[in-house]
Formats: structure tokens, C-alpha cells, sequence
């Protein structure tokens, strides 16, 4: 193995802890998001000229033997050794299957790790308007991505994928749109437009929700009556320990409970793997994310899992690997030409999900805290429920965010690829 390959690997690997440290440290850092960074930097790495550029003979290649990622490295010597290709394509490939290889591991092994801290018991036996909220925010987005899909598809390629991410996001955030891409088989540039969209677009709604949200709501949705919660005390929920801390993560009695959850997470991969060929080849991708999100979920029913301090962080640590390789393997050149269908595709998903919840919450007497803070944890995901609550000064609203957000995560990949699968 190069040189040259040993610090890309280690540069995916460890540009997020450095992402997550900076967030930790620095109030800016953490407002603009550890997602949104890793997309921007991974982006840079990828196209300021450090990967080299692949020959045109390389590229002709790969086309005829039918691989949109790389050249298995049996044909690569082969062909290097014809004179067919250059030692600068050789290295090439070898980055791109690196590159191919993150992206297929990574995020199924992250999201049984994401999947683990749920609470599924305590949820539903506390947190009715919760779940009422839930499945109304669950249905004004599939309304608005079904509305969509029959404007614009005439006009955005592989539209049903673009479909099923946009579930994917909205009801459980970056994780899912992950979980979408590889379950799907999205094209990398697709992906990166997107979701390149979608954080633009998203960070125009949290402005809205943070300063003049809450009065815009109230002119047609009822204020906030603090909830019977039973033994549940919101006050008493530590989220930035539960959600968002990774301090002490490597003290021995954190580390080695996390370590175990690691190895149950390859665990339920690699069972969900061995059954999805079960499956016709052309679902068995999408089976491989759906059975990993049962098992996930089904993990989380055993105290034991459930308990293990800090898996969620760890889930997200890996789905930050994921983002910093995706988008290191899109081409800036591409994304150059704005494609406006797909931004005003993403738009309605977006803002009209979030405009129609309001308006059916008012007939279902829904009081506004409770639609924005349902709404944030669909669109923005559980990581902001805190900032978001914050804003509304409306401690007892976390609660309601976190069941809706994290219930979102849950069902998020089911929803994905049915939707997806429907409209194709």
C-alpha cells in the first residue's frame, strides 16, 4: 500500500475528530454543523488536484467493462502492463476504490450504533401528542415528495431516487439520505446536489424557526400548555450528554462498552448481508439497509445495548467519514450548472412538508411549539431539538422533538425505499 494511499485513509478517518473537537470547542463552528463542514471539505480535498486526474484511455476503460467506481486490481496490473494505462491511473483507481469502499461500509455500519439508544418502550407509553405529531409530519412529507415528483418528473433524472432520499431526510435526517444513497444506488453527483440543496435551503429555515418563527405560528396555531410527562422530568434530560457530548469518550468504561457495540453493529451487517441474497439482486442492497434497521431497532429493546453510553456519537462519527469521502468523490465542475428543478423539487419537500403540518395541525388542535419543534426534528434532525427549544424557550418541548426526531431515524429507511420503489 502507497504512501500516498495510508494518509488518504487516515485523513478520512481523522479529519472528523478534528471536526468534532472543533465543534465542541468553538460556538461557530458547531452553529454551521459538523455535516455541513465535512461535505465542504471533502469537496476542497477532492478537487483542488491532490487526487490525480484519470487518463482518457482510464475512463474509456472503465466504461467498457461496465464500473462507474473503479477497475478491479487484477485487470489493473494486466493493463498497465499492455501500456493501456499510466501508473498516475493506476493510483487513481486504487483511490477511487477506497473511496467506494467507505461508502459502502460505512453507513451500515453506523446506523445500527444510531439505532441503539432508542427508547422505543418509554416513547410510547409517554408521549402521545409526540406520536400524533409524528405521523402527521410523516404524512406532509410524503404528500409534498409524492406532489413533487409529479411536477418534475419530466424533468430530473432518476427523480424516484431523488424521491426516496428526500424521505430519507425528512423524516430522519442526514443518516437516512446516507442510508438512501447506498440502498439506492444514487449517483454520487445527484447525491451531492441534493443534499447540497438541501443544507442550503435547510440553513434558511433554521434561521426563520430561531428568530421569527414561534410569532409567525402563533398568528394561526395555539400557544403551548405544558403536558402531563408522568415520571418523565424533561428538565432532567441530560441531551448534550445523551446526543451531542463525545467527552470521556475514551475513558475504559465508556470505550470498551462502545467497543462491543462496534462489534454488534459488524455483526448485524454482516447477518443482514448474508440474507439479502436471499433477495433478487436488484433489491438486495436496499434489503441489506432495511434488515439492518430492524435488527438496529430490535438491539435497542436489550437493556444492555440500549444503555452503553455514547453509540449514537459514535454512529455519527462514522456517518461525518461518510460525508467527508462522498463528497470528495463528486466533481465540482458538474454541480456548477444549477439544476433548478431539482432545488425547487427539494424546496417543496422542504418548506411546503413543514407550511401543509401547520396548516392540518390547526384542525387537529396542535399547539405551535409542538409543530415547530416536530417540524425541526424531521427537517434539521434530533441534534438541533435542543437549539431549537432554546429558541422557543420551551424546555418541555424536547421531549416531543427527540421522540418524533429519533422515531424519524427509525422508520426514515422503511419510508425511503418504499416511497422510492412506488414512484419508480
Amino acid at each position: 500500500m502507497s504512501i500516498q494511499i495510508i494518509l488518504l485513509i487516515s485523513f478520512f478517518l481523522l479529519a472528523p475528530v478534528l471536526i468534532i473537537y472543533l465543534e465542541g470547542k468553538y460556538s461557530a463552528v458547531k452553529r454551521i454543523g459538523a455535516v455541513l463542514i465535512c461535505y465542504v471539505i471533502g469537496a476542497i480535498v477532492g478537487n483542488i488536484g491532490i487526487f490525480p486526474d484519470p487518463s482518457v484511455n482510464y475512463l474509456s476503460l472503465m466504461k467498457d467493462m461496465g464500473s462507474d467506481a473503479f477497475i478491479p486490481f487484477e485487470k489493473i496490473k494486466e493493463l498497465q502492463a499492455q501500456g493501456l494505462i499510466t501508473e498516475q491511473d493506476a493510483l487513481r483507481n486504487s483511490i477511487s476504490f477506497i473511496q467506494d469502499w467507505f461508502t459502502k461500509l460505512t453507513v451500515p455500519i453506523a446506523l445500527p450504533l444510531i439505532l441503539f439508544s432508542m427508547d422505543v418502550k418509554k416513547w410510547l407509553k409517554h408521549a402521545r401528542s409526540a406520536i400524533s405529531s409524528l405521523l402527521l409530519g410523516l404524512f406532509t412529507v410524503i404528500a409534498m415528495i409524492l406532489l413533487g415528483f409529479w411536477i418534475f418528473k419530466g424533468s430530473i433524472d432518476e427523480i424516484w431516487k431523488v424521491s426516496g432520499m428526500l424521505t430519507g431526510i425528512y423524516t430522519g435526517g442526514t443518516p437516512n439520505m446516507a442510508a438512501m444513497k447506498t440502498a439506492l444506488n444514487v449517483d454520487t453527483e445527484i447525491y451531492i446536489m441534493t443534499h447540497t440543496y438541501e443544507v442550503a435551503l435547510g440553513a434558511i429555515y433554521l434561521v426563520f424557526i430561531l428568530s421569527i418563527g414561534q410569532r409567525v405560528f402563533l398568528l394561526f396555531l395555539k400557544p403551548f400548555k405544558n403536558p402531563k410527562t408522568d415520571s418523565i422530568k424533561v428538565g432532567e434530560l441530560n441531551l448534550e450528554e445523551d446526543y451531542d457530548s463525545y467527552e470521556g469518550f475514551f475513558k475504559r468504561k465508556i470505550f470498551l462498552p462502545v467497543l462491543a457495540a462496534f462489534g454488534i453493529s459488524l455483526l448485524i451487517f454482516g447477518v443482514s448481508f448474508g440474507l439479502s441474497t436471499v433477495f433478487p439482486e436488484e433489491f438486495s442492497t436496499a434489503a441489506i439497509i432495511l434488515l439492518i434497521t430492524t435488527f438496529g431497532i430490535a438491539a435497542s429493546f436489550i437493556a444492555k445495548i440500549k444503555n452503553i453510553k455514547k453509540t449514537f456519537q459514535t454512529g455519527m462519527y462514522i456517518i461525518l467519514i461518510f460525508c467527508i469521502v462522498v463528497s470528495s468523490m463528486a466533481d465540482v465542475r458538474q454541480l456548477v450548472d444549477i439544476s433548478f428543478d431539482l432545488f425547487w423539487y427539494v424546496a417543496l419537500a422542504m418548506y411546503g412538508s413543514h407550511f401543509l403540518h401547520a396548516l392540518l395541525a390547526r384542525f387537529f388542535n396542535i399547539d405551535a411549539d409542538t409543530v415547530i419543534i416536530s417540524g425541526s426534528a424531521l427537517i434539521c434532525s434530533p441534534p438541533f431539538v435542543p437549539v431549537v427549544a432554546g429558541a422557543l424557550k420551551n424546555r418541555d418541548v424536547i421531549l416531543t422533538g427527540l421522540i418524533v426526531g429519533i422515531a424519524g431515524y427509525a422508520v426514515g429507511n422503511y419510508l425511503g425505499v418504499f416511497i422510492a420503489y412506488l414512484l419508480r
